[in-house]
């Protein structure tokens, strides 16, 4: 299995297990999307809360430059660790929310 393949194996398992979770506050769903083509990644958060109608993205994470980049991350779950547990080398995980300049701080790729 070449790079990307393995890469976009492991987004899918995450965000596959994190669209699963059920909420007891909403009448909502998480939805995961995935464009394999063009290696962009999503769980979306669709329903109602009351009469307030939820359009969220909990998770969004893109392969770039054979680098996976986390674009969003508003869990509790340690997507670069994950990811790490999985083989990927923290070389190729890039904070994509942070900042180049921040990024430098960080124990990940800066781009």
């Amino acid at each position: 299995m070449d790079k990307i393949a393995k890469y976009q194996e492991a987004i899918l398992q995450i965000l596959m297990e994190y669209s699963k979770v059920r909420y007891s506050n909403l009448q909502a769903e998480n939805q995961l999307i995935a464009d394999k083509e063009n290696h962009r990644y999503q769980v979306v958060t669709i329903g109602w809360e009351g009469k307030k109608f939820i359009h969220d993205c909990p998770m969004h994470m893109d392969i770039i430059n054979g680098k996976i980049w986390i674009q969003r991350n508003m869990t509790e779950i340690d997507l670069g660790l994950k990811l790490m547990e999985m083989g990927v080398p923290k070389s190729d995980i890039v904070l994509g929310f942070l900042s180049p300049k921040t990024r430098e701080y960080s124990d990940y790729a800066v781009s």
